[in-house]
This record gives C-alpha cells, structure tokens and sequence, in this order.
C-alpha cells in the first residue's frame, strides 16, 4: 500500500446502485469535515451508468472500473492497495453518513490503539435499528436460536434489541459501514478474495483478533443502509451467503466439525423446506409469501447437491 499521507480513505465498492451511490458519496463530502480524506469508488462492472456518474458530478472521487463483478473483497482490495489515508472506511454503496458519524469512528479509533477495526450503527430508512454486529459462525450459533443467543448472553450476543451508549467490544462488524487501522491490515493482510461477497469482514475480523487487534462497535456514530441494495434480493445472493459460510467453517475449523457444521446447515435448511411444503400444500399454492420460500428453499437444497460449496 501507498505510504499514509492523508486521514481517511473513502472507499466505496458499487455494483449496479448508481442512486444510491450518488446519495452515498454526497454523504461522504456533507458530513467528513475536520478530516483529511479522498475517496475511491471502485465500479464492478455496473451496466446502470454508475461509472459515468461518478466522473461526471464527482470529479474528485478516484475512479477504479472493472470490466466485471469481482465481489466484494477483490474490489475493495484493488483502492486498499492504492489508499494513501491511516484509516480506510468502508462503505456499501447503499449506505448514508449521517452527521458525525465518521467522526464519531475516526476519533474513537484515534484514542483506542488497540483496535483495528470498528463498525457504526445501522439505521433503516425509518430510523429503527438494524443489526450492526455479528458473531462468528460456529456450531453454537448454528444449533441454537439467534435471539435466544441474544437473549441469554447480551454481552457475548450483542444486538439491536438493546441500547448501547458507549462502545461495545464485539468479534465482527457488518461490513455495510467499517472504519479499518492500516497497521492492522499490514499485520494480517488484505480481504481474502475467495469469499465473493458474504463473511469476507468476518473472516478479516477474526483474522485480526488472532493477531491480538481488538474490534469494537461504536453506537454514536449513525448510518442509514437500504439492506440488499448493494447486491439484489436475487436467489443467487442466498447462495453466496450460504457458500461464504462454509467457506468460513471450512478454513478456520478442522474437518470433522466442518462436516458436522454442514450437516446441521443442510439439516435446518430441509426442515425449512418440509414446514414450507406443509404450508404451501395446505393453502394450495395461493399465498405467494409461502410459494416464494419454498422456491428459495428449494432451489437451496438443490444448489447443495450439483455445487461445489467449500
């Protein structure tokens, strides 16, 4: 990477958001003051008119264009290799800075050397919480109910049911709104570019806990995400999450528990798929709600016998 010379590197992987891109880099330059920064989007390939967007109201803005849809880590990496800033804050396309928010994440991690990365709070267009932290997967979180995680152990679980007022230590950040140490991506390297859009801050995160790097969740600093736009609601990006999380077992666990891993996944999946069946079947196909799931669960399950996932 570049030598540091500036605060704040802005980058901003797009794929296919050319309205919520410009909403997002108008956020970036009406909120960062009293920072230095430079910002670099990087186009995977959009078909929308988004690179031509960005060089024509964003002169300023580095401009990185593949040719195709690279993912997630591979397009971030290509500006981390060129970033020139201390940090580099990561944003989705379809997230919003609100007021203070990037000062909140810079000035946090300028008085928490230990850190290497911190994630902020995400809001829905409505204001109401989204959640911001995720735990690592394991079979814990695999056999058991998120929100009795939650529920039972608040401090270990984090999530949006509760309110934070200070900064939390968590074991990863939601990658939609991420302020990143360079000294930390010195030590433990960039994204791993198999992960194609899932888990790839995950996989960072826990890579850089085993380094010693602490990670945190920082509530006062605020951002409004549109969830999914930056990648579609297709069933395709089912698949990826599903690929990404055996990718994540399979590289940080021996085999016997990646193979029990994948046994529970594909065992929560079928019953799924059996209650959804049930449903459907019962109400004759007529509740589009209920066709709809049993067409994702359904096209899950089959991906899981032709594809190779780990």
């Amino acid at each position: 990477m570049a030598p540091p010379m500036i605060d704040i590197s802005v980058v901003v992987v797009n794929w296919n958001a050319c309205d919520f891109l410009r909403k997002c880099l108008h956020s970036v330059m009406d909120t960062l003051r009293g920072i230095s920064y430079e910002m670099i989007v990087v186009d995977n390939g959009s078909k929308d008119g988004s690179a031509s967007m960005v060089r024509e109201n964003f002169p300023s803005v580095r401009l990185i264009e593949n040719l195709r849809n690279r993912g997630f880590g591979a397009a971030n990496n290509q500006a981390l290799q060129v970033m020139k800033g201390r940090y580099a804050l990561l944003l989705n396309s379809d997230a919003v800075l609100m007021e203070g928010a990037a000062w909140e994440l810079y000035s946090f991690m300028e008085g928490h050397a230990g850190v290497g990365m911190a994630c902020g709070q995400l809001l829905n267009p409505d204001g109401s919480k989204q959640n911001s932290v995720a735990a690592f997967p394991s079979l814990v979180t695999l056999l058991t109910n998120a929100p009795m995680l939650e529920y039972l152990f608040p401090n270990r679980y984090p999530s949006k049911r509760y309110s934070h007022r200070e900064p939390i230590e968590v074991e990863s950040g939601i990658g939609a709104c991420l302020i990143v140490r360079r000294e930390a991506m010195d030590a433990v390297g960039l994204f791993d570019e198999r992960y194609f859009f899932f888990l790839e801050e995950t996989d960072w995160a826990y890579r850089m806990r085993r380094a010693g790097w602490k990670v945190f969740h920082v509530p006062g600093a605020k951002i409004y995400h549109y969830q999914g736009q930056s990648i579609g609601h297709h069933i395709m990006s089912r698949i990826a999450f599903y690929r990404a999380r055996y990718q994540f077992l399979r590289k940080w666990h021996s085999l016997p528990y990646f193979l029990f891993a994948c046994l529970v996944i594909f065992s929560r999946l079928t019953i799924n798929w059996m209650l959804t069946t049930v449903g459907a079947t019962l109400t004759l196909g007529l509740v589009g709600s209920l066709r709809g799931r049993w067409l994702r669960y359904s096209k899950l399950i089959l991906w899981h016998f032709y594809r190779d996932f780990a």
